[in-house]
């Protein structure tokens, strides 16, 4: 329930229910979501139908999350590098205008043209759930790409609905809209970072925008957009971590509201949204969305006559063909004409699955559709979006399929590709530095930043151990002691360089993290007696602190890296976000090796590109 795939379970279940409910009971169906509910205050009403509540009001708060996933890329992922925007860029627009095209020629000026824009937006998230469903085993980097190429279409599609779906727009409440909108921004610039003082402006910007006349899910979008996102740092989390030990000594309502407070900060404005908002948006919002638009009654007259409806078969053509061609098609334009210094960050097979799995479109498509079309117009243009979000699946889910069939080293280059990858790590592993353990030409490089009292850590070396049986595997240890909570890991780490000083580290790691619990001074001294070390060389080294500058080298490397806590895996330079368990690492180890063979493969060709 907590992937991706259970929220696509959830909404595809509200989808099925609304059928159903509109085929039994059609008359009921409608009574319902035409209802109307109203806000009253003295002389100041706002009423509205319920569906228009959902539509307009709870949607707002899925843009939200749209906009923060955005925000999200461009901080944190792919697209931080903004080189790597272009072919995003022209994918996502030709996505959009390659299915308009086709929309368009189908419809020939006829009485749906104007709601072309049915046909033009992917359902990012829903997309997203069913390719977790229909390609199992799909590598996480096609879910990357896949988003950073939508990221554009979500945004167009809320600038076209705003522009070309908005009818008698007030300019001065849009204006009004735009002042409430810059006190969002003065707030952020001023490094507030509360809640509720930017709700009553986010509530304003929503009910100014409502009432000019443009669809007031635009400004949950850009709300999403201005919250920045970034890993906790180091000084923060220890900031925090003193405002907990404040508390443990007195503990008082005061402090416990100053300690959670100060917890909460260290994540960033983006992530605390997320946390908040998306499975809200995931798990009530957009199936209840479901529910209150997907519902057509559905008998053999109806789909006669949708089957030949130039508005169903438009948009059934603009989906089920437009996106794949215009996706591949113009990720294959931008490689050729840029030499392939731009190209996909994948495969072209995950290329063409990104292409057919965003042929679904559900929730702007059937937001346009309910603002360009009444009636069986509407009915109509509903079941084109379905029976293109079912064709769009199951073309997928045959790309995959066949792409399984390949050849193991034919399938890795198909659905990684060989682009470059940014890399998180800060400075790479030098051999003549860090402790490397392992074949030194090994495919795979693991780096752990690890506190050898950290109890997490301890749970990390049995999958790590695990690992290290596999011979085309190195592993690196990199110090991060965090002195906040656990005060004896300084200590402890500058043991471990001492016994390095005598040719014993891995050793002293091991014993270390297999008692966590005795790493006072004089259990490390009996620990290099058990070694063989030089216990006075080892006890001076220790009680001067003689290897403190060691340590502090992979502090600052920490810091650079953006790590803030332990244990932090890299693999291959890119970071790990996922669990440390056995079964995920193993997972992105595979990928992490496919994608080195297949840098080796193409430095080895005549003219080849090195791989970073």
């Amino acid at each position: 329930m907590r992937t991706e795939a259970g929220s696509a379970g959830v909404l595809v279940a509200a989808i099925v229910a609304a059928l159903i409910w509109a085929n039994v009971d059609e008359a009921g169906y409608e009574r319902l979501w035409t209802t109307e509910f109203s806000v009253r205050a003295g002389g100041w009403e706002l009423a509205c139908d319920l569906r228009t509540w959902v539509n307009s009001g709870l949607m707002t708060l899925f843009f939200l999350v749209v906009g923060l996933e955005a925000r999200r890329e461009f901080d944190l992922g792919d697209l931080r590098d903004r080189r790597r925007f272009l072919l995003p860029l022209a994918a996502g627009i030709a996505g959009m205008a390659v299915p308009v095209a086709i929309y368009l020629a189908v419809n020939r000026g006829g009485p749906g043209a104007h709601g072309w824009g049915v046909a033009m937006s992917t359902d990012t998230a829903l997309a997203l759930g069913l390719l977790a469903l229909v390609g199992r085993g799909v590598p996480e980097q096609v879910r990357v790409f896949l988003l950073t190429v939508f990221v554009v279409d979500d945004l167009l599609a809320l600038v076209i609905i705003a522009v070309a779906y908005s009818e008698h727009i007030e300019p001065m409440w849009l204006a009004l809209a735009a002042v409430a909108f810059g006190m969002v921004l003065a707030l952020r610039a001023l490094g507030v970072k509360g809640g509720p003082a930017y709700a009553p402006f986010c509530i304003l910007l929503w009910y100014f925008m409502l009432r000019s006349g443009v669809d007031p899910v635009v400004a949950g979008l850009a709300v999403g957009l201005t919250a920045t996102a970034y890993t906790p740092a180091r000084n923060a989390l220890e900031a925090a971590s003193g405002l907990f030990k404040l508390f443990r000594e007195q503990p008082t309502a005061e402090l416990a509201r100053s300690a959670s407070l100060g917890l909460t900060r260290t994540l960033s404005p983006n992530d605390r949204l997320q946390r908040l908002w998306h499975p809200w948006t995931s798990y009530l919002i957009v199936p209840l969305f479901g529910l209150a638009n997907a519902g057509i009654p559905i008998d053999g007259a109806f789909l006669a006559r949708a089957f030949t409806s130039p508005i169903t078969l438009g948009v059934l053509a603009g989906y089920v063909v437009g996106k794949p061609v215009a996706v591949a098609g113009t990720s294959w334009l931008v490689t050729r004409l840029t030499g392939g210094r731009v190209r996909p960050g994948v495969g072209w097979a995950a290329v063409l699955g990104s292409g057919t799995i965003a042929g679904i479109g559900f929730t702007v498509s059937l937001l346009i559709a309910s603002l360009a079309f009444t009636g069986d117009q509407l009915d109509e243009a509903k079941a084109g979006v379905l029976a293109a979000a079912l064709l769009a699946s199951l073309c997928t889910w045959v790309v995959y399929r066949v792409t399984d069939r390949l050849p193991k080293h034919k399938r890795a280059r198909a659905l990684l590709g060989d682009a470059d990858v940014l890399v998180d790590l800060i400075p790479p592993v030098d051999v003549s530095v860090d402790h490397v353990r392992g074949a030194a030409d090994a495919s795979v490089t693991v780096v752990e930043y690890g506190d050898f009292q950290c109890p997490y850590c301890g749970q990390a070396e049995p999958a790590v151990r695990e690992l290290l049986s596999d011979t085309d595997l190195r592993y690196v240890w990199r110090h991060l002691p965090l002195t906040d909570v656990h005060p004896q890991a300084q200590l402890a780490a500058e043991a471990a360089e001492a016994a390095a000083a005598q040719g014993a580290f891995w050793p002293m790691h091991d014993l270390l993290l297999d008692h966590q619990d005795e790493l006072r001074p004089m259990d490390l001294v009996r620990y290099a007696e058990q070694l063989g070390l030089d216990r006075r060389r080892f006890h001076e080294d220790l009680m001067s602190h003689t290897h403190e500058g060691r340590v502090a080298q992979d502090l600052e490397s920490a810091d650079l890296s953006g790590v803030g806590g332990t244990p932090t895996f890299f693999i291959n330079g890119i970071r790990h976000y996922g669990a440390y368990d056995i079964g995920t690492l193993t997972e992105s180890v595979k990928v992490a090796r496919a994608r080195a063979l297949i840098g080796r493969s193409n430095a080895s060709r005549p003219g080849g590109r090195s791989p970073r």
